[in-house]
Protein backbone atom coordinates (compact mmCIF):
# COMPACT_ATOMS: atom_id res chain seq x y z
CA UNK A 1 0.00 0.00 0.00
CA UNK A 2 1.66 3.21 -1.11
CA UNK A 3 1.35 6.07 1.34
CA UNK A 4 1.19 8.51 -1.58
CA UNK A 5 -2.09 7.04 -2.80
CA UNK A 6 -4.86 9.16 -1.21
CA UNK A 7 -7.22 6.17 -1.24
CA UNK A 8 -4.90 3.85 0.68
CA UNK A 9 -4.20 3.93 4.43
CA UNK A 10 -0.95 5.61 5.45
CA UNK A 11 1.20 3.32 7.61
CA UNK A 12 4.49 4.01 9.35
CA UNK A 13 6.64 3.01 12.30
CA UNK A 14 5.05 2.70 15.72
CA UNK A 15 5.12 6.10 17.43
CA UNK A 16 7.42 6.42 20.43
CA UNK A 17 4.60 7.30 22.83
CA UNK A 18 2.46 4.34 21.69
CA UNK A 19 4.92 1.45 21.68
CA UNK A 20 3.72 -1.99 22.82
CA UNK A 21 5.29 -5.01 24.47
CA UNK A 22 5.70 -6.82 21.17
CA UNK A 23 6.93 -10.04 22.76
CA UNK A 24 3.80 -10.27 24.94
CA UNK A 25 1.60 -9.40 21.96
CA UNK A 26 3.30 -12.08 19.87
CA UNK A 27 2.59 -14.76 22.49
CA UNK A 28 -1.06 -13.71 22.86
CA UNK A 29 -1.60 -13.44 19.10
CA UNK A 30 -0.27 -16.91 18.39
CA UNK A 31 -2.46 -18.38 21.11
CA UNK A 32 -5.70 -16.61 20.18
CA UNK A 33 -5.63 -15.53 16.52
CA UNK A 34 -3.14 -17.38 14.30
CA UNK A 35 0.31 -18.95 14.49
CA UNK A 36 2.08 -18.23 11.21
CA UNK A 37 5.62 -19.49 10.65
CA UNK A 38 6.81 -16.01 9.71
CA UNK A 39 7.74 -13.42 12.35
CA UNK A 40 5.05 -10.89 13.23
CA UNK A 41 5.93 -7.33 12.25
CA UNK A 42 4.19 -4.35 13.85
CA UNK A 43 3.57 -0.94 12.27
CA UNK A 44 1.05 1.81 12.95
CA UNK A 45 -1.63 3.58 10.97
CA UNK A 46 -0.89 7.29 10.81
CA UNK A 47 -4.50 8.32 11.32
CA UNK A 48 -6.86 7.77 14.21
CA UNK A 49 -6.87 10.39 16.95
CA UNK A 50 -8.85 8.32 19.43
CA UNK A 51 -7.89 4.65 19.55
CA UNK A 52 -4.35 3.77 18.35
CA UNK A 53 -4.51 1.33 15.44
CA UNK A 54 -1.71 -1.00 14.30
CA UNK A 55 -0.98 -3.30 11.38
CA UNK A 56 0.27 -6.81 12.18
CA UNK A 57 2.01 -8.51 9.25
CA UNK A 58 3.25 -12.10 9.09
CA UNK A 59 6.63 -11.60 7.43
CA UNK A 60 7.51 -9.11 4.73
CA UNK A 61 6.92 -11.12 1.56
CA UNK A 62 4.33 -10.01 -1.03
CA UNK A 63 0.94 -11.46 -0.17
CA UNK A 64 1.79 -11.78 3.54
CA UNK A 65 -1.10 -12.23 5.97
CA UNK A 66 -2.21 -9.01 7.65
CA UNK A 67 -4.41 -8.11 10.59
CA UNK A 68 -5.41 -4.88 12.33
CA UNK A 69 -5.07 -4.31 16.08
CA UNK A 70 -7.03 -1.52 17.74
CA UNK A 71 -6.55 -0.56 21.38
CA UNK A 72 -7.35 2.03 23.98
CA UNK A 73 -4.82 4.89 24.19
CA UNK A 74 -2.38 5.13 27.10
CA UNK A 75 -2.88 7.40 30.09
CA UNK A 76 -5.88 8.41 32.20
CA UNK A 77 -9.03 8.31 30.07
CA UNK A 78 -12.35 10.10 30.28
CA UNK A 79 -15.24 8.03 31.58
CA UNK A 80 -17.03 5.89 28.95
CA UNK A 81 -14.51 6.82 26.23
CA UNK A 82 -12.39 4.53 24.00
CA UNK A 83 -14.63 1.49 24.43
CA UNK A 84 -12.93 -0.95 22.10
CA UNK A 85 -14.94 -3.80 23.59
CA UNK A 86 -18.10 -2.23 22.18
CA UNK A 87 -16.47 -1.78 18.78
CA UNK A 88 -15.63 -5.45 18.71
CA UNK A 89 -19.09 -6.55 19.79
CA UNK A 90 -21.10 -4.47 17.33
CA UNK A 91 -18.93 -5.39 14.34
CA UNK A 92 -19.08 -9.08 15.21
CA UNK A 93 -22.87 -8.89 15.39
CA UNK A 94 -23.29 -6.92 12.16
CA UNK A 95 -20.89 -9.19 10.33
CA UNK A 96 -23.18 -12.11 11.12
CA UNK A 97 -25.87 -10.63 8.84
CA UNK A 98 -23.56 -9.56 6.02
CA UNK A 99 -23.36 -5.88 6.87
CA UNK A 100 -20.03 -4.52 5.56
CA UNK A 101 -17.55 -4.76 8.45
CA UNK A 102 -14.18 -6.52 8.83
CA UNK A 103 -14.13 -10.05 10.25
CA UNK A 104 -13.45 -9.95 13.99
CA UNK A 105 -10.82 -12.42 15.25
CA UNK A 106 -10.29 -11.94 19.01
CA UNK A 107 -10.77 -9.49 21.88
CA UNK A 108 -8.44 -9.16 24.88
CA UNK A 109 -9.47 -7.39 28.08
CA UNK A 110 -6.28 -8.32 29.94
CA UNK A 111 -4.35 -5.05 30.30
CA UNK A 112 -1.27 -7.03 31.33
CA UNK A 113 -0.65 -8.04 27.70
CA UNK A 114 0.01 -4.63 26.08
CA UNK A 115 -1.22 -2.17 28.70
CA UNK A 116 -4.86 -1.74 27.65
CA UNK A 117 -7.75 -3.74 26.22
CA UNK A 118 -7.56 -4.37 22.46
CA UNK A 119 -8.96 -6.46 19.63
CA UNK A 120 -7.74 -7.94 16.36
CA UNK A 121 -9.66 -8.03 13.08
CA UNK A 122 -8.86 -8.93 9.49
CA UNK A 123 -7.10 -6.39 7.31
CA UNK A 124 -9.05 -5.40 4.20
CA UNK A 125 -7.59 -4.03 0.99
CA UNK A 126 -9.60 -1.03 -0.07
CA UNK A 127 -9.81 2.73 -0.34
CA UNK A 128 -10.37 5.23 2.47
CA UNK A 129 -10.99 8.75 1.26
CA UNK A 130 -9.47 11.35 3.60
CA UNK A 131 -10.47 14.30 1.42
CA UNK A 132 -14.27 14.45 1.26
CA UNK A 133 -14.05 16.52 -1.92
CA UNK A 134 -12.69 13.45 -3.77
CA UNK A 135 -10.23 15.37 -5.97
CA UNK A 136 -9.36 13.97 -9.37
CA UNK A 137 -12.50 11.83 -9.71
CA UNK A 138 -15.19 12.06 -12.39
CA UNK A 139 -18.42 13.61 -11.14
CA UNK A 140 -20.31 10.34 -11.74
CA UNK A 141 -17.96 8.42 -9.46
CA UNK A 142 -18.23 11.04 -6.72
CA UNK A 143 -22.01 10.82 -6.96
CA UNK A 144 -21.91 7.02 -6.70
CA UNK A 145 -19.60 7.12 -3.67
CA UNK A 146 -21.83 9.52 -1.76
CA UNK A 147 -24.92 7.57 -2.79
CA UNK A 148 -23.52 4.35 -1.32
CA UNK A 149 -22.43 6.22 1.81
CA UNK A 150 -26.04 7.32 2.20
CA UNK A 151 -27.53 3.92 1.35
CA UNK A 152 -25.28 2.05 3.79
CA UNK A 153 -26.30 4.37 6.63
CA UNK A 154 -29.97 3.84 5.82
CA UNK A 155 -29.36 0.07 5.82
CA UNK A 156 -27.70 0.25 9.24
CA UNK A 157 -30.65 2.10 10.71
CA UNK A 158 -33.06 -0.62 9.58
CA UNK A 159 -31.16 -3.50 11.24
CA UNK A 160 -33.25 -5.49 13.75
CA UNK A 161 -31.12 -5.19 16.89
CA UNK A 162 -32.99 -8.01 18.63
CA UNK A 163 -32.27 -10.42 15.78
CA UNK A 164 -28.50 -9.92 16.02
CA UNK A 165 -28.22 -9.99 19.80
CA UNK A 166 -27.80 -6.27 20.40
CA UNK A 167 -31.01 -5.54 22.30
CA UNK A 168 -28.88 -4.64 25.34
CA UNK A 169 -26.24 -2.68 23.42
CA UNK A 170 -27.54 0.55 24.96
CA UNK A 171 -30.50 1.95 26.83
CA UNK A 172 -33.44 2.28 24.42
CA UNK A 173 -35.11 5.67 24.23
CA UNK A 174 -34.25 9.15 25.52
CA UNK A 175 -31.07 9.07 23.45
CA UNK A 176 -30.52 12.78 22.92
CA UNK A 177 -31.00 13.67 26.58
CA UNK A 178 -28.49 11.03 27.64
CA UNK A 179 -26.08 12.10 24.92
CA UNK A 180 -26.16 15.81 25.75
CA UNK A 181 -25.57 14.98 29.42
CA UNK A 182 -22.67 12.71 28.49
CA UNK A 183 -20.93 15.16 26.20
CA UNK A 184 -21.33 18.08 28.58
CA UNK A 185 -19.65 15.93 31.21
CA UNK A 186 -16.92 14.85 28.78
CA UNK A 187 -16.32 18.44 27.72
CA UNK A 188 -16.06 19.63 31.30
CA UNK A 189 -13.60 16.83 32.03
CA UNK A 190 -11.32 17.95 29.18
CA UNK A 191 -11.90 21.72 29.39
CA UNK A 192 -8.78 23.86 29.06
CA UNK A 193 -10.31 27.34 28.71
CA UNK A 194 -13.68 29.09 28.62
CA UNK A 195 -15.34 29.01 25.18
CA UNK A 196 -18.49 31.20 25.14
CA UNK A 197 -20.11 29.37 22.21
CA UNK A 198 -19.79 26.04 24.05
CA UNK A 199 -21.42 27.61 27.11
CA UNK A 200 -24.34 28.77 24.98
CA UNK A 201 -24.79 25.33 23.44
CA UNK A 202 -24.74 23.63 26.83
CA UNK A 203 -27.49 25.99 27.98
CA UNK A 204 -29.74 25.92 24.89
CA UNK A 205 -29.46 22.43 23.43
CA UNK A 206 -30.94 20.37 26.33
CA UNK A 207 -34.41 22.02 26.33
CA UNK A 208 -34.61 22.10 22.54
CA UNK A 209 -33.68 18.43 22.25
CA UNK A 210 -36.18 17.57 24.99
CA UNK A 211 -38.94 19.36 23.05
CA UNK A 212 -38.14 17.33 19.92
CA UNK A 213 -38.06 14.07 21.89
CA UNK A 214 -41.57 14.78 23.11
CA UNK A 215 -42.83 14.47 19.51
CA UNK A 216 -41.64 10.85 19.21
CA UNK A 217 -38.66 8.59 19.76
CA UNK A 218 -36.89 5.93 17.71
CA UNK A 219 -34.32 3.26 18.51
CA UNK A 220 -31.74 1.70 16.23
CA UNK A 221 -27.99 1.27 15.95
CA UNK A 222 -26.36 4.70 15.95
CA UNK A 223 -22.79 4.53 14.63
CA UNK A 224 -21.80 7.80 16.24
CA UNK A 225 -19.01 8.78 13.81
CA UNK A 226 -20.42 7.92 10.39
CA UNK A 227 -18.64 9.87 7.64
CA UNK A 228 -16.66 9.27 4.47
CA UNK A 229 -13.32 8.86 6.24
CA UNK A 230 -14.68 6.08 8.46
CA UNK A 231 -15.75 3.71 5.70
CA UNK A 232 -13.65 1.68 3.28
CA UNK A 233 -14.57 1.36 -0.38
CA UNK A 234 -13.78 -1.46 -2.78
CA UNK A 235 -10.36 -0.98 -4.46
CA UNK A 236 -11.92 -0.10 -7.81
CA UNK A 237 -15.71 0.15 -7.34
CA UNK A 238 -17.80 2.88 -5.61
CA UNK A 239 -19.03 0.28 -3.09
CA UNK A 240 -18.48 0.21 0.67
CA UNK A 241 -16.79 -2.97 1.90
CA UNK A 242 -16.36 -1.97 5.55
CA UNK A 243 -17.78 0.55 8.00
CA UNK A 244 -15.08 1.30 10.59
CA UNK A 245 -14.54 3.20 13.88
CA UNK A 246 -17.51 2.02 15.95
CA UNK A 247 -16.18 3.33 19.27
CA UNK A 248 -19.11 5.73 19.77
CA UNK A 249 -21.85 3.36 18.61
CA UNK A 250 -24.84 2.48 20.77
CA UNK A 251 -28.58 1.97 20.61
CA UNK A 252 -29.72 5.44 19.74
CA UNK A 253 -31.78 7.70 17.55
CA UNK A 254 -30.89 7.25 13.88
CA UNK A 255 -31.31 10.96 13.18
CA UNK A 256 -28.13 11.59 15.15
CA UNK A 257 -26.10 9.84 12.45
CA UNK A 258 -27.59 11.61 9.44
CA UNK A 259 -27.20 14.99 11.16
CA UNK A 260 -23.61 14.19 12.11
CA UNK A 261 -22.79 13.31 8.51
CA UNK A 262 -24.04 16.71 7.42
CA UNK A 263 -21.42 18.51 9.51
CA UNK A 264 -19.31 18.01 6.40
CA UNK A 265 -21.24 20.80 4.69
CA UNK A 266 -20.28 23.26 7.45
CA UNK A 267 -16.84 22.09 8.56
CA UNK A 268 -13.66 23.96 7.71
CA UNK A 269 -11.38 21.23 9.06
CA UNK A 270 -9.11 19.69 6.47
CA UNK A 271 -8.26 16.89 8.91
CA UNK A 272 -11.84 15.97 9.90
CA UNK A 273 -13.36 16.63 6.50
CA UNK A 274 -14.73 19.59 4.57
CA UNK A 275 -16.49 20.39 1.32
CA UNK A 276 -15.29 23.98 1.45
CA UNK A 277 -14.30 25.57 -1.83
CA UNK A 278 -16.01 23.26 -4.31
CA UNK A 279 -18.99 23.66 -6.63
CA UNK A 280 -21.26 20.86 -5.39
CA UNK A 281 -23.44 20.86 -8.50
CA UNK A 282 -20.46 20.44 -10.81
CA UNK A 283 -18.65 17.98 -8.54
CA UNK A 284 -21.37 15.35 -8.48
CA UNK A 285 -21.51 15.50 -4.65
CA UNK A 286 -25.09 16.10 -3.44
CA UNK A 287 -25.83 19.23 -1.47
CA UNK A 288 -27.05 18.96 2.11
CA UNK A 289 -30.75 19.07 1.24
CA UNK A 290 -30.39 16.39 -1.45
CA UNK A 291 -28.33 14.13 0.84
CA UNK A 292 -30.92 14.36 3.62
CA UNK A 293 -33.76 13.83 1.15
CA UNK A 294 -32.12 10.64 -0.19
CA UNK A 295 -31.82 9.29 3.35
CA UNK A 296 -35.47 10.15 4.01
CA UNK A 297 -36.58 8.28 0.88
CA UNK A 298 -34.60 5.20 1.88
CA UNK A 299 -35.97 5.17 5.43
CA UNK A 300 -39.57 6.08 4.61
CA UNK A 301 -39.58 9.61 6.05
CA UNK A 302 -41.33 12.63 4.61
CA UNK A 303 -38.86 15.01 6.25
CA UNK A 304 -36.86 15.58 9.47
CA UNK A 305 -38.52 18.23 11.67
CA UNK A 306 -36.01 20.04 13.87
CA UNK A 307 -33.06 19.03 11.73
CA UNK A 308 -31.09 22.17 12.65
CA UNK A 309 -31.24 21.24 16.35
CA UNK A 310 -29.97 17.73 15.61
CA UNK A 311 -27.20 19.20 13.45
CA UNK A 312 -26.18 21.73 16.13
CA UNK A 313 -26.11 18.94 18.73
CA UNK A 314 -23.91 16.83 16.45
CA UNK A 315 -21.48 19.71 16.08
CA UNK A 316 -21.43 20.24 19.85
CA UNK A 317 -20.69 16.57 20.38
CA UNK A 318 -17.86 16.66 17.83
CA UNK A 319 -16.50 19.77 19.53
CA UNK A 320 -16.49 17.90 22.86
CA UNK A 321 -14.61 15.01 21.26
CA UNK A 322 -12.16 17.46 19.71
CA UNK A 323 -11.60 19.03 23.10
CA UNK A 324 -10.59 15.63 24.46
CA UNK A 325 -8.13 15.14 21.57
CA UNK A 326 -6.74 18.64 22.13
CA UNK A 327 -6.14 17.97 25.83
CA UNK A 328 -4.48 14.59 25.18
CA UNK A 329 -2.12 16.27 22.73
CA UNK A 330 -1.33 18.93 25.32
CA UNK A 331 -0.49 16.15 27.78
CA UNK A 332 1.81 14.49 25.24
CA UNK A 333 -0.17 11.24 25.00
CA UNK A 334 -2.10 11.98 21.80
CA UNK A 335 -1.39 11.17 18.17
CA UNK A 336 -0.29 14.69 17.23
CA UNK A 337 1.92 17.47 18.57
CA UNK A 338 0.27 19.92 20.96
CA UNK A 339 -1.41 22.86 19.23
CA UNK A 340 -1.19 26.42 20.51
CA UNK A 341 -4.87 27.13 19.86
CA UNK A 342 -7.99 24.98 20.03
CA UNK A 343 -9.27 26.26 16.68
CA UNK A 344 -11.29 23.16 15.73
CA UNK A 345 -13.44 23.12 18.87
CA UNK A 346 -14.04 26.87 18.76
CA UNK A 347 -15.07 26.85 15.09
CA UNK A 348 -17.48 23.95 15.56
CA UNK A 349 -19.11 25.60 18.56
CA UNK A 350 -19.52 28.93 16.78
CA UNK A 351 -20.95 27.24 13.68
CA UNK A 352 -23.38 25.20 15.80
CA UNK A 353 -24.68 28.41 17.35
CA UNK A 354 -25.16 29.90 13.89
CA UNK A 355 -27.11 26.82 12.79
CA UNK A 356 -29.40 27.12 15.80
CA UNK A 357 -30.16 30.67 14.66
CA UNK A 358 -30.81 29.91 10.99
Amino acid sequence: MAAADPGRPSIGAVRDNQRLDEAALNRWFRAHVADPAEPLLLSQFNRGASNPTYLITAGDAPGAQRWVLRKKPPGTLLASAHQVDREYRVMAALGSIGFPVPTMRAFCDDAAVIGTAFYVMDFLEGRIFRDARLPGMPAAERAAIYDDLNATLARLHQVDVNAIGLADYGRPGNYFQRQIDRWIKQYRGAETEAIPAMERLMAELPPRLLALAATGDEVGIAHGDYRLENVMFHPTEPRIIAVLDWELSTLGHPLADIAYGCILYHSESESWGTLRGIDLAASGIPDEAAYVAAYCRRTGRASIPGFNVYLAFSMFRLASIGQGVFKRNLMGIGNAPASADNTHTKHLAATACAILDR
